[in-house]
């Protein structure tokens, strides 16, 4: 078993992490992420309401009685969700790992931490992880350019974002971005992380709650199969190549305003590619890692495989390297 400054704080058995995702942070996959050792994250804005994340984190209790955490996403808006209810309903559940993204996480810590809730914060740049360091969260998540989602604008590859993070953070981090099996978590430890976070390869899981047909376009897709949609508006956004996002593409690139592509973009055009299995339906998200992914297996299995692969690479290869002795 690896033991990490992760898997220590945040009371896991492996350092693994399933990231939050929009309509696939559910019960199940949480659920069974958990049960098989790692850490399963629920998405809280997936569900429409407080109320119904309170529903969502007990249906997960009855699958695992194992530690799981719940991701929530704060971002500006117009009309905002109401993120303190949220939070409380998060607390008075006693949910005790809270993943956060998006805006400063700073607001929400001093509620966390008086119920013991252990706050792990997603970032995309070594400047924020040691603002949010600074700001008392337990651990860092840190996104590299190829992760699926919103990656930041300054486009570092995890290679190099890893270990520039690991040399300016003293709390544990996982690194997210590319990783899929045991050589990216061995890769991660030795770049300075103390785990790995994963989307993209937990969507492709038996237990994801997306349609057979996207799981399996994802074993089709290569590591070129995604688009990366609103650059000329600085919010750039990895995910998959298909007839809208290339279309988004081509509108701004033109010069169009996002008001040219809103339709295109709706939140409710990627949940139907996920519900209904058209993967060209809407915009749905998803990393250059499927060019990794090849199979469907149980998130149990892959857990198992992830870390049996990391501690043979470990014990076997690397160990079998020698070192010369200088004279």
């Amino acid at each position: 078993m690896l033991s990490t400054a992760f898997t220590q704080t945040f009371g896991v058995r492996h350092p693994i992490v399933q990231g939050g995702m929009q309509w696939v942070g559910r019960a199940e996959l949480v659920a069974a992420v958990a049960n098989a050792g790692a850490l399963g994250l629920i998405t809280a804005l997936t569900q429409p309401t407080p109320e119904d994340l309170a529903k969502e984190i007990a249906r997960t209790r009855e699958l695992t009685d194992q530690p799981f955490g719940v991701n929530l996403t704060i971002l500006p808006a117009i009309t905002p969700p109401p993120y303190e209810e949220y939070r409380q309903v998060i607390i008075e559940s006693g949910v005790k790992i809270v993943e956060t993204a998006g805006s400063n996480p700073a607001p929400h810590l001093p509620d966390f931490h008086a119920a013991g809730v252990k706050v792990l914060h997603k970032c995309t740049s070594v400047r924020h992880a040691i603002k949010a360091q600074d700001s008392g969260v337990d651990g860092i998540s840190i996104d590299g350019f190829e992760c699926a989602g919103h990656p930041g604008e300054d486009d570092i590859p995890g290679l190099v974002l890893i270990a520039a993070a690991a040399e300016q953070i003293t709390i544990p981090m996982v690194a997210s971005g590319g990783f899929a099996d045991g050589r990216g978590l061995v890769a991660a430890l030795a770049l300075g992380a103390d785990g790995i976070n994963m989307g993209t390869r937990f969507m492709c899981t038996a237990e994801s709650p997306i349609h057979q047909n996207i799981k399996e376009a994802i074993v089709a897709g290569t590591e070129t199969d995604t688009e990366l949609i609103f650059r000329p508006l600085r919010n750039t956004a990895r995910v998959a190549s298909n007839t809208v996002s290339r279309e988004v593409v081509e509108i701004l690139d033109r010069g169009g305003k996002f008001e040219d592509v809103r339709d295109l973009v709706a939140g409710a055009r990627g949940r139907t590619v996920f519900e209904n299995g058209d993967p060209d339906a809407g915009i749905w998200t998803v990393g250059t890692v499927q060019g990794l992914i090849h199979d469907i297996p149980t998130a149990g299995e892959l857990v198992e495989r992830i870390v049996g692969e990391a501690e043979a690479l470990i014990a076997e290869r690397l160990a079998g390297l020698t070192v010369p002795v200088s004279a």
